[in-house]
Formats: structure tokens, sequence, C-alpha cells
């Protein structure tokens, strides 16, 4: 619509906006709802600023009742809403109107529960600064709008897409009530459409065309559904659970059986790599060249060890001649304490062994003076604390490649790719900069294989951006005769695995290699309890990589394949 407005001459003047929610109290403007709208879009078309309502965030509370009338008033005076644009909650909640919320209830104030504002911490930082209420319109207010809709990207959406769709409509998840508006839609991305029948299940609603990847998705369902290891499904199983298109298919259970468990199995790999002097006909690598060059991307100083610490070790202990690339500083994910902690070290150190230069004391003071008493939340940091910030980082992801086995200190890079350098939440957009960045170190290394984060459902979008950026860098390099022999695998981080329909490469991790890596991911002491933004699971990094590696290795295991302690999975990207 900014573009529209810019190009095509596109008016809001006539305009009315109702913000559906504001946060409660607000000590810093920074950080309000409204003030998120301003930003993205209000400040750059011509609506009239008289035309733009909103609840205060830094009104009385006494005000808050009548101010709740009013705003209801307002809302009839101009005739009502004609368009409603949502959001989702992952509890079901829209505006801020969670379980247990009615039909009847209107703008009121809300308190915000544990989950509510670990959702809102990635707007403040921490959950520590997100307020304790929200004035928010309600499910009243919202579905008398004329036209609605709920946006929702991303597969961390997927399951509450799932039951606002096709659940029972119930105050349990109150988004649900939208299935009983005459005019509302629900707009996502495939990730987010994931859960939905038609998506995952199609063959319960439909006639499928039939692929390797769709066959196997229905088999891992078949067996999840029956209890049963792939190798023990009869045609009984197939017919029973609407899969009796494949017995047409392929005859009878067995044929299908065997072929899905032979593709599956021959994914499974200790030679991420590719094995030397060995038949890789059925191998997901390459015997040759051995050893390879490999670059591995890490969008954050963490996400390599996190992710794939496990194949990371692996690749090291082959001998691969192994790069890693930290795409960015991580400077804002390090929690004010954590600079002060160093800082008072870092004095500790000047007075023993540099009493007569105060310079690098001074400035360390100046900053643990500045974290403590001067610091106001939503404002940039100051330079210093992001050089701090982004220093600690570096060196913990220092120390976790040289536990792991990268030892020459050119083989590991930061790139403090420029969108990210804002020394706010906030980014900048990706530009040619970003990618000539990727581009430049492509074209130096000549890698023979690249594992990237493919991770989208990273809570914060710096996933998605940096790997925006590295397929740029491989679509400006494709036609290279180094590119064409080089081969990329998308891993996942701390958010979710590649569904088992979609991996291509699974790479087996002992328990002793399990061990390894967690050590690896320790050595990431900033990003540990105090880390400003480990979303909304309790968990640490390392007990969500541990569980989720050790659940994919258990699923192989009730597929009927062998069993392992954990799995690291990848899916190969192929350029275009």
């Amino acid at each position: 619509m900014i573009r529209q407005y810019k190009e095509e001459h596109l008016s809001f003047r006539n305009v009315i906006v109702f913000n559906v929610y504001e946060f409660y109290p607000l000590a810093a403007t920074a950080f309000s709802n409204l003030g998120y709208l301003k930003d993205y879009f209000l400040d750059h078309v011509d609506i009239d600023p008289k035309n733009i309502y909103s609840p205060d965030g830094t009104m009385p509370t006494d005000a808050i009742y009548e101010f709740s009338r009013h705003y209801e008033g307002l809302i009839r005076m101009v005739g009502g809403i004609d368009y409603m644009l949502l959001g989702i909650g992952h509890a079901g909640n829209i505006g801020f109107n969670g379980p247990g919320s009615t039909t009847g209830v209107g703008t009121r104030l809300v308190l915000l529960n544990n989950d509510d504002r670990k959702e809102a911490s990635k707007i403040f930082k921490s959950i520590e600064n997100v307020p304790a209420s929200v004035i928010t319109m309600g499910v009243s207010t919202i579905l008398n709008a004329k036209q609605i809709t709920l946006m929702a990207w991303g597969e961390n959406k997927a399951e509450i897409i799932r039951r606002t769709v096709e659940g029972k409509v119930s105050d349990t998840d109150p988004a649900t009530y939208l299935q009983n508006h005459t005019n509302a839609k629900v707009m996502v991305d495939l990730g987010g459409a994931y859960h939905l029948t038609r998506i995952s299940h199609p063959w319960l609603v439909s006639n499928c065309d039939w692929d390797n990847q769709l066959i196997r998705r229905a088999i891992v369902w078949l067996c999840q559904m029956t209890g049963k290891p792939i190798l023990k499904l009869t045609n009984k199983d197939y017919s029973e659970h609407g899969l009796g298109e494949l017995l047409a298919l392929y005859g009878s259970a067995y044929n299908v059986n065997i072929q899905i468990f032979n593709d599956i199995q021959h994914a499974i790999t200790g030679w991420p790599g590719g094995k030397p002097d060995a038949d890789d006909s059925n191998h997901p690598e390459r015997a040759t060249p051995y050893p390879k060059k490999v670059i591995l991307f890490s969008p954050h100083p963490d996400d390599d060890v996190i992710s794939m610490g496990g194949t990371f070790r692996r690749l090291c202990d082959q001998k691969h001649d192994v790069y890693v690339a930290y795409q960015t500083s991580g400077n804002i994910a390090v929690g004010d304490e954590e600079v002060i902690r160093y800082c008072e070290y870092l004095r500790d150190v000047c007075d023993k062994y540099s009493p007569n230069d105060d310079t690098v004391k001074k400035k360390a003071e100046e900053i643990i003076h500045y974290l403590r008493f001067e610091k106001v939340e939503g404002e940039k940091e100051k330079d210093d604390v992001l050089f701090m910030k982004g220093t600690i980082r570096r060196e913990e992801a220092r120390a976790g490649c040289h536990y792991t086995g990268v030892t020459q200190e050119d083989h590991i890079r930061f790139l403090d790719l420029p969108f990210y350098e804002t020394g706010m939440v906030k980014k900048k957009d990706l530009s040619e900069a970003d990618v000539k960045i990727i581009r430049d170190l492509l074209e130096e290394i000549k890698p023979d294989q690249m594992f990237v984060a493919g991770d989208l459902a990273d809570p914060h979008g710096t996933h998605k951006v940096c790997l925006d950026a590295i397929l740029a860098a491989i679509d400006e390099v494709k036609d290279e005769e180094w590119m064409k022999n080089c081969r990329v695998w998308m891993y996942r981080g701390a958010w979710a695995e590649w569904e088992m329909d979609h991996i291509e490469m699974a790479v087996s991790i002992s328990p002793e290699e399990l061990r390894l890596k967690r050590n690896a991911i320790l050595k990431h002491q900033s990003q540990a309890e105090s880390a400003p933004f480990l979303g909304d699971d309790e968990r640490l990094f390392w007990q969500r990589a541990e569980d989720r590696n050790r659940a994919t290795a258990e699923l192989y295991r009730q597929l009927g394949l062998a069993a392992y302690e954990a799995i690291e999975a990848f899916v190969q990207y192929k350029p275009v």
C-alpha cells in the first residue's frame, strides 16, 4: 500500500483507523503498538493524523472504563468498521481476547498471562519489559466488522491456524468465532497452512497427484495412525485410511512399503561430506571430491552448533576443509548484565596491569554507568555497547568453533551483514551490500558444499533475511563451474525440524557426539538463561536441540529403521 501510495497515487486521506489494541501501562512510546503501526505504515502515507484513533497506554487506570465506552461509541459514530485486519496468537487470541473470551465482550483492559507476555517479548526485547496489561477491542467489536482478514505467517502458527479453520467453534480458541462471520478470510503462507488437512493430508479430502514426497508423507502418517513400522503396513491399513489409490498405483502394500523404506533408509548417513572411496549411488552426498571445501553459514553466532553441531563436528573429524561464516553479529541478543560483568572484569584487569593508563578503565566505567543509570529502553544502543555485545558473541562463536574442530583463524569469518547493524530490534531491508559480502566469500573459497539455515520458523525474521542474502548470491554465481558442482544443504534451528517427507540427508549422531554438541552450545554463555530472545519456549537452546534431534531419531525408529541416539536433518537446495 505504501508503494501504491507513492507510485500509483492511492490516497488514504479519507481513511479512518482504529488500533485493535495497545499495551498498558506504557513507559516508552517507542514500544507502543500504535508506534509500530506508524513506523511500518501510517507515517508513510497521507492519512490524516486526526483520523487515527487508539487506546492511550499512558492514561490513568481509572479512565480506562470510560475510554473503552467512548472508543466503542466512536466506532459506531463513523458507521462501524468496514475492514478488520487481525493477527493471531498461539492461544487462538484475536486482538488480545484469549481463551475464555465470549462473543459479547467489548473494548476493555485485559491482564496479560505469561504466554501473552512471551509472545509480546519479541517487540519489547525481553519479557521483563512487557507491560502487565493491554487495552484491546473485544470479540464483539471485532465480529461487528463488515469484512475481516486474519493473517498468519510461518510454521509456528500452523497448529493454531488448523484449529481456527477446522476446529470446533469454542471460547477455548476465540479465533474460531470467525467461522461464523459472513465475510471473514484467513490468509496464510504455506508454512502457516501446513497443518490444514488439504495441505498436510490431501488424500483425506480429494484425489492426489502422487509424487515420491507426497507418498512418503502419507506413509509416515499411516504408520503413526496404525502404530506400525513401514514394512508391517497391510493392504487393509491402506484401504481403511483413505490410501486405496496407492494400492491401485503400486499393486500392493508391500510394493509401496519397500520403495518408501529404501528411500528413507538411503537418506541416513554418517558421512555428511560424502564417504571417500565408496559407492555413492545410494548416498545423499558424493564421495568425491575428498576432502571437500565446506562453508557452514550461521545467521547468528550460535546457529551452527545449535542446528547442526553434530554434523559440524563430523565434517571436521572426517578431515574436510570447513569454513564457518557468521552472517550477523547478534549484538542485540546480549543482556546488559553480561556487558556489565565483562566491563567490571576489564576494569579490574586494567587496575592490575595498567594502573597508569586509565583509558580503557574509564571507557569500561562509562559503559557500566550508562547501562545501569542512563539507558532508555527502546532507544538505539550506544556504539560502545554494541561493540561490547558483538565482541562477546564473536568470542563465544570462536570458542565454539575451536571446540568443534575449526582451529584455523582464517576459516572463521564474521560477515556482520549491514542489514542487521541497526542497534535495534527493527532491521534494515536486505541490500546489494549484504549480497555482495556473501558473493565475495563464495568466489574466494569456491566451496564444494554449503550448509545454510532454512529455518523460516525463527520468530524474529533474521534467518529468512540471511537465507535470502545467500540465495541471491548463489543466483549470481550459479553459472560458475565450481558452483555447478557445489551442493547446498539447508538445516533448521532451535524452532523446528524438517518434516520426514522433506528430509534428503539424515546424519546419525551418537550419544557421545550429542554430549559434545551440548558442550559446544554451552560455549555461548550469553545465550543461556539471560538471553533476551529465547522466544516462547522455556527450554534452553541446548535442551531444544537435543529434544529435537532425539525426536527425529525416534521417528525413524518408529518407522522400523535403525535406532540412533539422535539425528540432524537436511534438505538440498537446487538453484534454478
